[in-house]
């Protein structure tokens, strides 16, 4: 099949588990014979257009003005223009049979490819705002790009999803046909997260003391609960003394995840790396005695799959995806959103029983390899790419229309019609 993907990120440039999900997908379908072209931001020091692991990247910089991240709204809007330009232009090379989106930051390109060559749109929405803002759209922003993840999942001929909390999610929020919605996990490379002994050993004289060592890795959001942990931490070095915390990652709360670590006075317990480029962090989750994952909000939760792909035992918050990966009691112990006690007890619980903590980690990984493998799930995407072009054909079809005419559906005095 040919396959045309827009993402915002993608390797080098990784924002987070998005950037991860698509790099790892479309090369497992082009590994698995099928013609896959990325269309996606820029970043220095990588070619504009290159073929990497079978895949064609083509990366492209936003349009003037030049906008700082921060004005999300006018930014997207000049990455977009440029990246329609770029698309449109693979497109007429490639001749996709589906393009594939990721997320409202690249809704307006795929329609634009979905409409030029009549071809079907799938959309994975790795996460809604009203899900980060615990159902609620607290502001302009958060309205406007509630808008574009709707329009998105309208234009859309299948949606998918990563977890079946988000498929409820995204079927209440956006009023869709719950069959019109595919659950497809993230997977995992196994191979990718085994660390040779040396590495785990220098790790630990490098963050940890002669007390435990837990770690943290992901964005500096409210949503991710790191403030929850740092909570804990003061409970949790009068159970265990010496323990110690590492923090992977960095986002819009980094500074103020910091200055909250000042006020608790945790001091040298709690080290904040910033960004870490993915082969260290799987060295770092070898590392740790504990990977605790404590989100508020969780469409999926990567970095528990990556941690537990180390052999890293895992406490985790009881919400969205993090629940339909870790079983408690079997592949990790989950804890109340937020209850920083209820944290502190979890990681007690592993920290002072050596074997629950090695049964949990060996059980974790035994199903990452029965479930997770990027194999299977390419292979259960391209599935869902093939129903939506059948679907496509058959809708075309029962129109009148040439098998990749564009079609555009318009409302008229309330029927919905097609528009030739």
């Amino acid at each position: 099949m040919r396959i045309l993907v827009l993402s915002w990120e993608y390797p080098p440039l990784v924002y987070g588990g998005l950037g991860r999900h698509v790099h790892a997908l479309a090369e497992a379908q082009a590994a698995a014979g099928h013609v896959v072209a990325v269309v996606t931001q820029a970043v220095e020091g990588a070619p504009a257009d290159s073929i990497v692991n079978g895949v064609r990247v083509v990366r492209v910089a936003p349009d003037p003005p030049a906008l700082p991240m921060s004005d999300l709204l006018a930014w997207v809007m000049a990455f977009e223009h440029a990246l329609t330009r770029a698309a449109l232009r693979v497109a007429e090379e490639l001749r996709p049979e589906v393009v594939h989106g990721h997320d409202w930051l690249v809704a307006h390109t795929t329609t634009a490819v979905k409409e030029a060559y009549g071809i079907p749109l799938v959309a994975t929405v790795h996460a809604t705002e009203a899900g980060r803002h615990q159902g609620w759209l607290p502001t302009p922003l958060s309205k406007a790009v509630h808008t574009v993840e709707w329009w998105l999942t309208f234009e859309a001929r299948r949606v998918i999803t990563c977890s079946s909390h988000m498929r409820w999610e995204v079927t209440r929020l956006f009023d869709l046909p719950p069959d019109s919605v595919d659950v497809i996990p993230n997977g995992i490379d196994l191979g990718r997260w085994s660390v040779p002994p040396e590495a785990v050993a220098a790790a630990r004289k490098t963050y940890g003391s002669d007390g435990p060592l837990l770690v943290f890795t992901g964005r500096l959001e409210w949503e991710k609960g790191c403030h929850t942990l740092l909570d804990a931490l003061p409970r949790l070095r009068r159970r265990h003394p010496g323990l110690r915390l590492v923090v992977a990652g960095d986002g819009s709360q980094g500074a103020e995840l910091r200055a909250h670590a000042k006020r608790l006075r945790l001091g040298r317990s709690a080290t904040f790396l910033g960004w870490v480029p993915p082969e260290d962090l799987a060295v770092l989750a070898a590392a740790a005695d504990v990977a605790v994952v404590p989100s508020i909000y969780e469409p999926f939760g990567l970095v528990a799959l990556e941690a537990a792909a180390a052999g890293t035992p895992l406490v985790v918050g009881n919400t969205g995806g993090l629940r339909e990966f870790v079983e408690h009691g079997i592949t990790g112990l989950r804890f109340t959103p937020d209850d920083r006690a209820g944290l502190a007890d979890a990681v007690t619980a592993l920290l002072s029983d050596e074997v629950l903590a090695r049964r949990i980690a060996r059980a974790a990984r035994a199903v990452l390899a029965r479930d997770y493998t990027w194999e299977g799930i390419a292979a259960r995407t391209v599935e869902v790419y093939a129903r939506a072009v059948r679907e496509e054909r058959t809708l075309q079809a029962d129109l009148g229309l040439r098998v990749g005419q564009p079609l555009r559906l318009v409302v008229r005095d309330g029927n919905l019609l097609a528009d030739r």
